[in-house]
C-alpha cells in the first residue's frame, strides 16, 4: 500500500436535528504517477488479484482506530465486500481491530450488500450473527437495486438499510421514487430498523424525507467525504455551536416562564 490508499469519511445526520450521527469510512486510492481512482475501480481489481483480505483488513483498522480518537462516541460504518466476508479469518480481524484500537463494538457498523447473501445462504447468516453477537451493527448497503432484498430482510434483521442514492436522486420530480421511499421507510419503521438515504445533495430532497419520516441521511448537502482531521473539526464545531445556543434557550425558557398570561 505504501501510503496510497487511506481513508475519507463522509457525515450520516439525524435529518430531523441536524446533528452528526456517524460517519461512513470511504477508501480512496492516489495512485502514483495518475492520482486518485475511484473505489469502483481499484476494489474489483483487488478482489480478482486476491488482495481485497489485506487492503480490507487495512480499513477496518485504520478506521477503527481513527474513530477511537474521535471527541464525540458517534458510530463508524465500513463497507465489507462478499470476497472479503467470506475469508476465514475475516470474523477474527474485526474482533481484533475493535480490541487493538479500544472501539466500543456498538459503535462499528458493518455495511454489506445483498451480493454477501447470494450464494452459501445458512452460512453467511451465521456468521452474521456472530458479529452481531459481538455487539457490532449491520446495515445492509444499496438498498432496493437488488433482486432479493425483502427477502433477505425476513431471513436477517439488519440494523440499517440505506436507500440507495438513485431513487434519491429522482425525488424532486418522480412520484415513483417518493412512493418507493415511503414504502422502504414504512417498513423499515415496522421492523424498527433505521433508515438511511444516500446521496442526498439539494434541501428539496432533503425535505421529502423529512417528510416522509426518514431518519437518517448522508450526501454532499451535509458534508462531502474529508480527511479525519477535517471530520474532527466539524465535530468540534458542532459542539461549539450547541454550546453556545445553550445560553440562549435557557434565556428563552426563563422568559417564557415569567410571561404574564394575556387577559
Amino acid at each position: 500500500m505504501n501510503g496510497t490508499l487511506f481513508l475519507n469519511y463522509q457525515p450520516q445526520v439525524d435529518v430531523r436535528s441536524g446533528k452528526v450521527v456517524g460517519a461512513e469510512a470511504l477508501l480512496r486510492w492516489n495512485r502514483p504517477g495518475q492520482g486518485p481512482v475511484p473505489p469502483d475501480r481499484f476494489v474489483e481489481l483487488a478482489e480478482d488479484i486476491g488482495l481485497i483480505g489485506r487492503i480490507g483488513a487495512w480499513v477496518l483498522e485504520e478506521a477503527c482506530r481513527v474513530a477511537a480518537a474521535w471527541p464525540e462516541p458517534i458510530a463508524i460504518a465500513v463497507n465489507v465486500s462478499p470476497s472479503q466476508f467470506r475469508l476465514p479469518r475475516f470474523y477474527k480481524g474485526l474482533v481484533g481491530a475493535l480490541g487493538r484500537s479500544g472501539l466500543e463494538p456498538w459503535r462499528l457498523q458493518v455495511e454489506i450488500t445483498e451480493g454477501i447473501l447470494l450464494n452459501d445462504t445458512e452460512e453467511t447468516l451465521d456468521e452474521l450473527k456472530r458479529i452481531r453477537a459481538f455487539g457490532v451493527s449491520i446495515a445492509m448497503d444499496d438498498f432496493g437495486t437488488g433482486y432479493s432484498s425483502l427477502s433477505y430482510l425476513q431471513k436477517f434483521r439488519f440494523d440499517k438499510i440505506k436507500i440507495d442514492r438513485t431513487f434519491v436522486n429522482r425525488l424532486a420530480d418522480d412520484p415513483n421514487a417518493v412512493a418507493i421511499v415511503r414504502a422502504v421507510v414504512g417498513f423499515s419503521e415496522a421492523l424498527g430498523v433505521i433508515a438511511n438515504a444516500e446521496g442526498v445533495e439539494t434541501a428539496a430532497q432533503a425535505e421529502v424525507l423529512r417528510a416522509e419520516g426518514c431518519l437518517e441521511v448522508q450526501g454532499y448537502l451535509y458534508g462531502r467525504p474529508m480527511s479525519s482531521e477535517a471530520f474532527v473539526r466539524m465535530l468540534y464545531a458542532a459542539r461549539q455551536n450547541e454550546f453556545a445556543a445553550q445560553p440562549r434557550e435557557r434565556a428563552r425558557t426563563r422568559a417564557q416562564g415569567l410571561a404574564l398570561p394575556s387577559r
